[in-house]
């Protein structure tokens, strides 16, 4: 199996639809890792969150989470649970608190 091949095996492993936005046959795991964890982490089930997890491994994973720009408050919660870690361990947390919303009228 070429080297190419072996690491475009994990995006073959889930739904197109995560990258709506992207063309997925040119989409390597190693230089679109970020996108791919982000969508599978937000859009993906369990099963394919496990298939994440222990294609990049749990080090890579927390790395890349904790260093989004966002994540959703669902998606934040699930992660802060699943890797016991504080919601300050985030940037997109401390970036929202760093720019507050004002309230709307």
């Amino acid at each position: 199996m070429s080297e190419l091949k072996k690491h475009k095996h994990i995006v073959d492993q889930l739904k197109s639809q995560y990258f709506w936005d992207a063309d997925i046959s040119k989409l390597d795991d190693r230089a679109a890792k970020r996108l791919i964890i982000d969508r599978v982490f937000s859009l993906g089930s369990i099963q394919e969150i496990n298939l994440i997890l222990e294609h990049y491994g749990r080090k890579k994973v927390v790395d890349v989470l904790r260093n989004l720009n966002y994540i959703d408050p669902k998606t934040l919660n699930f992660a802060m649970r699943l890797f016991n870690l504080p919601k300050n361990a985030f940037t997109c947390h401390n970036r929202k608190q760093l720019n507050p919303q004002h309230w709307s009228s």
